[in-house]
């Protein structure tokens, strides 16, 4: 029996530093058919994304939805804390060797807590171990308690340092592309000036991030479920809209040059492809066509209204057809699984962008309109 438990509790012990290596140090997604951290999240996002689904309105739905990451996070590290005072228990439960003050007998919850003191540093002292496995056994736990201190002030900050370099670039596309981001609006502001050097700033710059949404999303894959600040922004609809406007760019639009179109495409497509493996996001044949063929013409002339024309005919088609095929099967299955709404190709009717839109805005103009009326009264007399 206590040969039993030093396994069972050497394996717990050797499974969680496994599991905190390849979720906190291991810069590359980790292809093993079972993962603590990848059952842990499977198993707390399905009841969280259910109870979500029942809440009406989108705004609560999404602040709800908002809390899982910060959330999930915290979690995690209780489960692995948790975990590791259990192996060591078992362990120092099957080599023995204890005393507890008043000379009561030991039993594995006494055995339990003496590990959760020794973990968590408490060193109050009422269990002690006797024997010289125990007491290796304690120093061995206590380091690990506080190299376990130490990784959770190193792993949030880094955490919340990728998530706040995400988001920056996602606040810039509000007045690039509106909000929502659409391919329809990034292209009629930027896609008729007459120096195109603009518009390939603006897909240079979303190659990079889509480079680094790449790298810090498969070494830090919770980063996944945190949401962005506003309802309407998130990082698969900015990864989208950049998909979108290059494939309309590469299909042929006017006079724009394709070339960094085609760098922004294959960046943000390997993307959206190795991150639908990080969340198991699921292929489904059934999903909604996103631009069905009227949408595709009220895109064109809503285009060359503002100076874009698309090229027409069944080759561009084709053409636009096979590049979406290339990503929006993997953009719809995450935002499927994370609950995320993906950005239309343009805006059934026209929006403010989120810089544009203020709490006071109407009060400001209640009161422009009575000053207004005040001073024409006056040009009266």
């Amino acid at each position: 029996m206590h040969v039993i438990s030093i396994i069972a509790g050497i394996a717990i012990i050797a499974s969680i530093l496994l599991d905190a290596f390849e979720t906190v140090a291991l810069p590359r997604r980790v292809t093993r058919q079972f993962r603590l951290t990848a059952w842990f999240y499977r198993r707390t996002w399905i009841p969280w994304s259910r109870i979500a689904g029942r809440i009406q309105g989108a705004s609560r739905r999404e602040a709800f939805l908002g809390y899982f990451g910060p959330l999930s996070l915290i979690f995690l590290l209780v489960f692995w804390a948790l975990n590791l005072v259990l192996g060591y228990a078992f362990v120092q439960y099957g080599a023995g060797g204890h005393v507890h003050l008043g000379d009561e007998s030991i039993s594995f919850w006494t055995v339990l807590y003496m590990s959760g003191e020794t973990f968590f540093t408490l060193g109050l002292g009422d269990v002690t171990p006797t024997s010289a496995p125990a007491r290796v056994l304690t120093v061995l736990e206590s380091g690990m308690g506080f190299a376990f201190l130490a990784v959770v002030i190193g792993y949030l900050p880094t955490i919340y340092s990728a998530f706040s370099r995400r988001e920056i670039e996602i606040s810039l596309l509000d007045a690039r592309a509106g909000s929502p981001p659409t391919a329809a609006e990034l292209l009629s502001r930027f896609g008729n000036c007459p120096e195109q050097t603009l518009l390939d700033d603006i897909l240079r710059g979303w190659e990079q991030w889509a480079a680094e949404i790449l790298e810090s999303h498969l070494s830090y894959p919770v980063l996944s479920f945190f949401r962005s600040q506003h309802n309407n922004q998130s990082w698969l609809g900015a990864l989208t809209t950049m998909l979108d406007a290059s494939a309309l760019i590469l299909a042929g639009a006017n006079t724009i040059r394709i070339e960094q179109a085609k760098l922004t495409f294959a960046a943000a497509r390997h993307a959206v492809v190795d991150l639908a493996q990080v969340v198991n996001a699921r292929y489904r044949p059934d999903d909604p066509d996103r631009l069905p063929a009227e949408e595709m013409v009220r895109l064109s002339q809503g285009l060359a209204t503002r100076g874009v024309k698309l090229r027409e005919g069944p080759d561009a088609a084709q053409k636009l057809a096979d590049l979406r095929k290339m990503y929006e099967p993997y953009a719809q299955a995450i935002a499927r699984t994370l609950y995320i709404s993906l950005p239309p190709w343009i805006h059934s009717e026209k929006r403010r962008d989120n810089w544009q839109a203020g709490p006071w805005d109407k009060a400001i103009r209640k009161q422009s309109t009575a000053q207004h009326h005040f001073y024409g009264m006056d040009d009266h007399f």
